[in-house]
């Protein structure tokens, strides 16, 4: 009997330390955060995770997840701004704590890869500060040229760089990293998610809620579209939308809320040129349809060809411009 219930002790372990590297969890403090809930957005093992965690009065929020390879996960403030971003994978146990009041006082613990992310954000934070990205995508690619074998040069390269205007060399950084630094599970991030995948989709149509209206399946093959996601406020939005105002009458302009808030939605569009229709994304970049377009901040625009091929998806305002006036001619 003793040997059984030994026998029994024993399997039991085994089965909790199993079940302990079966998912991942994340938990912390949110301090100054005014929202009673988070959400949390990863590409798991079976697709696209998008959910919610509360918070309570003290900030503290905990949540668990599944994914066999390391993926990055982002948590999302109720107006749709992310908040915080770390890296997981099954078995990790990672602690957070961040004032939502101070921008970039974030810290994170429970991997060394999540911890020498901390590390280059706080040895870099007047670069993340800066409005001006260039010298801090200069500080990435440095990194990322100097350490092949580091798997935070891959995430840097996904996650906290913006130029990538040059395709070509951004796939020469990527390369550069050693295979087993750039697991697949991060790598089609990059590819999608920063607006030159490789190859971009082709969207026949996409179906959004119209402003006062019901939901609409919009054609996206009989014209060059240009579309504005974004989400309140948007900075510049009077010049921005007066430019798009002034482009050839052959570009149609969507302009689409993608976020879940929108209390502010009549105010902001109510004094918007009238050549084009407003649209709501519910489920913001992860729409369906508009997910494809791999959107990882607001604003960010999208151009698609009069095959539905899109030609641009990224944060860059000129390059759309100049996409959709190539595909005029």
């Amino acid at each position: 009997m003793k040997k059984f219930h030994l026998l029994y002790c024993l399997m039991l372990l085994a089965a909790l330390a199993s079940c302990s590297n079966s998912d991942f969890k994340i938990e912390g403090n949110l301090v100054n955060l005014k929202a009673t809930q988070v959400r949390v957005v990863f590409r798991g093992d079976s697709g696209v995770v998008d959910g919610w965690t509360g918070v309570d009065k003290k900030g503290h929020f905990s949540f668990k997840g599944q994914a066999a390879q390391p993926v990055v996960v982002t948590l999302y403030g109720t107006s749709g701004t992310p908040l915080v971003n770390v890296v997981a994978v099954n078995g990790d146990h990672l602690k957070v704590k961040a004032d939502m009041a101070s921008a970039g006082t974030v810290k994170v613990k429970g991997n060394k890869l999540n911890e020498a992310w901390q590390l280059f954000r706080d040895e870099h934070a007047d670069f993340y500060a800066d409005a001006n990205r260039s010298r801090l995508d200069a500080a990435i690619e440095k990194y990322v040229r100097e350490h092949p074998d580091d798997m935070l040069s891959t995430v840097l390269l996904m996650v906290d760089y913006s130029d990538y205007s040059n395709r070509q060399k951004v796939q020469r950084l990527l390369n550069g990293i050693n295979i087993t630094a750039r697991p697949q599970s991060l790598v089609p991030s990059i590819l999608s998610q920063k607006g030159h995948q490789t190859p971009l989709p082709r969207l026949m149509s996409v179906t959004l809620m119209k402003h006062n209206g019901a939901f609409e399946e919009i054609d996206l093959t009989h014209r060059i579209t240009l579309i504005n996601f974004w989400a309140n406020p948007q900075k510049n939005r009077s010049a921005l939308l007066a430019t798009l105002d002034n482009l050839d009458e052959g570009i149609r302009v969507l302009d689409v809320l993608a976020e879940s808030d929108t209390l502010r939605w009549d105010k902001t569009i109510a004094a918007d040129p009238t050549r084009w229709q407003h649209y709501w994304a519910p489920g913001g970049p992860l729409e369906p349809g508009v997910q494809l377009m791999g959107i990882t901040s607001l604003p960010w625009y999208a151009v698609t060809d009069s095959t539905g091929m899109v030609t641009y998806s990224g944060p860059s305002i000129d390059s759309a411009i100049n996409a959709a006036t190539t595909a005029l001619k």
